[in-house]
């Protein structure tokens, strides 16, 4: 059964493991899906099944990914599902070691990449959502003047609300609420800069 809680990744193997983009891919896609086997994952990147069985093996190995309890008749096929409830990278694990800091920025390309990739396809397929949904979503920038110690509380209640939302949503589906549900991307950037 997967955790609830997120996991901390502070070692060079899972970092590089994580930082592979179609490893990256599935994970998330794993995520979403909550279980799924190699077949279903290899549908949705657009790969051949047996190098989407590799990559979930590599993240296995790494303890980011897990086997599930088979969801098919005849228990032929292996389900995977993610390990952990998410997972966090702390800059102070990283700060340290020149070669986890590598792994770590390589890590946050990979994945403000496929972040940009998912809000560019919004962007382009919007007119196909309904009138309500494009309401619904949100885009908007803010530039407020904070403390690093501001900056962090704020982190914090951000992530808060988010996982407030998503462990309703998650307990209302698997309650049956299913009805009018879509896959939602969060993405939130906070950082300093100087102008």
């Amino acid at each position: 059964m997967t955790s609830p809680e997120t996991r901390r990744i502070t070692d060079l193997g899972t970092l590089k493991a994580i930082s592979h983009p179609l490893r990256m891919r599935l994970y998330r896609a794993l995520f979403v899906a909550r279980t799924a086997t190699a077949s279903q994952l290899a549908e949705q990147v657009g790969e051949a099944v047996s190098l989407v069985s590799y990559h979930l093996r590599k993240l296995a190995e790494h303890g980011l990914v897990e086997e599930a309890e088979t969801q098919s008749a005849d228990g032929r096929e292996r389900w995977w599902q993610p390990s952990s409830y998410g997972f966090s990278v702390q800059d102070e694990d990283l700060r340290d070691a020149p070669e986890l800091l590598a792994a770590g920025t390589a890590l946050g390309r990979t994945v403000d990449e496929q972040r940009a990739e998912l809000h560019s396809r919004f962007l382009e397929e919007r007119l196909t959502w309904s009138g309500e949904w494009r309401a619904a979503s949100v885009s908007s920038e803010w530039l407020p003047r904070l403390t690093a110690a501001e900056l962090a509380a704020l982190g914090e209640e951000l992530e808060a609300v988010l996982r407030k939302y998503d462990q309703a949503a998650r307990a209302a589906e698997a309650a049956g609420d299913t009805e009018g549900r879509e896959n939602v991307a969060v993405h939130v950037h906070a950082f300093p800069y100087r102008s």
